[in-house]
């Protein structure tokens, strides 16, 4: 594939995300609006932000653990001179994928977010 093809699919791969994204992102507030115009009960809307927020920072938490996993393994590959994708640079990735996933499944019980 020639690299003059790549610019526009990859232009439009990032658009529709992007666009998608958007739209989540405003059907979830006119939805959160419609459930706070819904309800007067000041428990129930502080239960709701609570619960949101748990959820965003379990995510923050869950990424920054892989994405720090994920690290160590590309300096692991980095330290061993692995210079071609072979399939134990694959399984290393991929494993150090599984081991961050896994220290925040245990880490999360710990911490009561899951």
């Amino acid at each position: 594939m020639e690299s003059q093809a790549l610019v526009p699919i990859a232009l439009f791969v990032c658009l529709t995300f992007g666009i998608t994204y958007a739209i989540k992102l405003l059907v979830g507030a006119r939805v959160r609006v419609r459930m706070l115009q819904a309800t007067d009960s000041k428990e129930l809307i502080e239960a709701i932000v609570h619960s949101e927020e748990r959820v965003r920072r379990g995510a923050s938490l869950r990424w920054g653990i892989v994405t720090a996993t994920e690290a160590l393994a590309f300096g692991a590959i980095q330290i061993a001179g692995w210079s071609t994708i072979t399939p134990g640079v694959v399984a290393v990735l991929l494993g150090a994928f599984g081991v961050g996933s896994l220290l925040y499944f245990f880490l999360s019980r710990r911490l009561g977010l899951g």
